[in-house]
């Protein structure tokens, strides 16, 4: 079960809005990675963050605080969000929780690696739903160890299980990031990619993920479209 790993320092988190692109793994993950939608249309009438959360279809299930990837709790006041991809073919979201509050998911604990030896992010999506795994004002376990990713920003990771309909999830990804953004916020520019984050000791060190929204393992032209999602379901709340 491939997932995620972390990177390295303060001053590189004020780069401004990064981009990403690289189709799926070879041999292995589902037939059809993301399709962007027809280009949209201005995004004309607004709606209610309340409407848009119902739309993301947002159930709670909170890793307890003091176990797992809770067991420390460090304080956070979110300025990034860090989208992920799962590269796990075989679990949505409920499976992700499970397997967050089972402890499933562990990392070794070292002096420049993972704190706690559990891996831990706020957000899991698939096709159906989102699920939140612990409180946006808590730093997770998603991004780059001892740094800022880790530090500074929410985790929200997008699943690929073979089966589900991997651009449903990713508008899913785009609603509830715009939401987060107004709730917290936090600007477009700031909304950035796992690779955005190096991660200290590692070869390489920036990460290709979310590798569906990579191009030739870097932002591109496809992360340009997922910022545009958002932005579009941003424009759309109200003030």
């Amino acid at each position: 079960m491939k997932l995620l790993r972390r990177f390295a320092q303060l001053a590189l988190a004020v780069v401004a809005c990064t981009q990403c692109s690289q189709i799926g793994p070879p041999g292995g993950g589902p037939e059809a990675y993301y399709a962007p939608p027809p280009p949209d249309q201005s995004p004309g009438g607004h709606e209610s963050m309340a409407r848009m959360m119902r739309e993301v279809n947002l159930q709670v299930d909170m890793v307890p605080r003091g176990t797992q990837g809770r067991k420390v709790v460090r304080p956070m006041v979110p300025r990034f969000i860090t989208i992920h991809s799962t590269e796990n073919y075989t679990a949505g979201a409920h499976q992700h929780s499970l397997a967050l509050k089972h402890g499933a998911l562990r990392s070794a604990k070292t002096k420049n690696g993972n704190r706690i030896g559990f891996l831990i992010w706020h957000f899991t999506v698939d096709d159906h739903l989102a699920i939140q795994h612990m409180p946006t004002n808590e730093q997770g376990e998603h991004a780059d160890f001892h740094g800022p990713g880790n530090r500074l920003s929410i985790g929200i990771e997008m699943c690929e299980n073979r089966g589900g309909n991997l651009t449903t999830t990713v508008e899913r990804s785009a609603k509830l990031t715009a939401v987060l953004m107004k709730r917290n916020h936090i600007p477009l520019c700031n909304v950035v990619p796992h690779y955005h984050w190096p991660r200290a000791g590692k070869h390489p060190p920036n990460k290709n993920c979310p590798h569906f929204l990579m191009d030739h393992g870097q932002p591109g032209a496809k992360w340009h479209v997922f910022q545009g999602r958002v932005n579009y379901y941003y424009q759309r709340l109200d003030a």
